[in-house]
Parts: structure tokens; C-alpha cells; sequence
């Protein structure tokens, strides 16, 4: 499935609505190069979520986990850029966190080793028609694909509205 998302808000607001859809232990994977709106679905990601903490990159270091608040589900946010191999994903020690979900950008060439089920968003922005000045503006293609059994009969149709 695809979505056109023209600006920040609206990704904020495709992050939302993935929010949603996830229950713990969920894993979702953003691809796409820098600045393609990555951290700007995670936050609005977190803000349906509602976890504690401002959400921001966590290229330098690795991953950060935005805990819950009462009631909700966490948030681990892990930036796989630097990662060598599969195994490096799968030596944080992520999958101990409980009642969480996970948020792994660049994560497509790992996210097998850590899971069997997972929601993917590949983002391109190659027929940007942004602002010089504003790095977050322009037009962006979101293609979302849904891996493993948990996605089998979830309805992503309604991410589109």
C-alpha cells in the first residue's frame, strides 16, 4: 500500500494512526534516507502512544526506550544505521523490555533476526520538491508492507484517510 504525505503533520499524523494499530511486542521499520520524515513518524508515533519523554533520533545512541504511562504501552526507539550484522539488533537485548513496542529505523536488513512479524514503511522522498530552507517539507511516497502472521488480517486500508 501506498501514501502521498505532503507535509510534517500529515507524517506525524500517518504515525499516529500506526499507533493505533499496535499492541506490545509489536516492531515497526522505517527505511528511507536522511531526512525523510523517519523521527518525525516516530513522534507522532509516540504522541498517540503516549509515552513519556521527548522523542528525538537516537542515531548516537542506538536505541532509547520512552516509558509508558499509566496504562499504555512503552516505546523503543532504536536507530539501526550503525549496526554491522544481525546479531547486533538481537545483542541489545531489546525483547526484554515488557508491554512495549518497537520502532526500528533502517532496520529492514535486521529486523528478521528479531522478529517473524513486523510492519514496514519505506519512505522516498526521490521526487522531493521541498524547500531549501524547510528540510522537512515536500512531497513523500510511504510504502507500507506487512510481514508475519500478526499483520495477516489487520486492515491497513485505513492508514490512507
Amino acid at each position: 500500500m501506498n501514501i502521498l504525505i505532503s507535509s510534517s503533520k500529515d507524517m506525524q499524523t500517518l504515525g499516529a494512526r500506526v499507533a493505533e494499530l499496535l499492541v506490545a511486542g509489536d516492531v515497526v521499520v522505517l527505511d528511507g534516507p536522511l531526512g525523510a520524515g523517519k523521527t518525525t513518524f516516530a513522534q507522532g508515533l509516540a504522541e498517540q502512544l503516549g509515552v513519556q519523554g521527548r522523542v528525538t533520533s537516537p542515531t548516537f545512541v542506538v536505541s532509547r526506550i520512552h516509558n509508558a504511562k499509566p496504562g499504555g504501552l512503552a516505546l523503543v526507539h532504536v536507530d539501526a544505521y550503525r549496526l554491522v550484522g544481525p546479531n547486533d539488533l538481537v545483542d541489545l537485548d531489546l525483547d526484554n523490555v515488557e508491554n512495549a513496542v518497537f520502532l526500528i529505523e533502517w532496520g529492514s536488513p535486521y529486523v528478521a533476526s528479531f522478529t517473524d512479524n513486523w510492519l514496514e514503511l519505506r519512505i522516498d522522498r526521490s521526487f522531493d520538491l521541498s524547500d531549501i530552507d524547510d528540510a522537512s517539507s515536500g512531497l513523500r511516497l510511504v510504502d507500507i508492507a506487512a510481514f508475519g502472521s500478526r499483520w495477516a488480517n489487520i486492515e491497513l486500508a485505513g492508514l490512507a484517510k
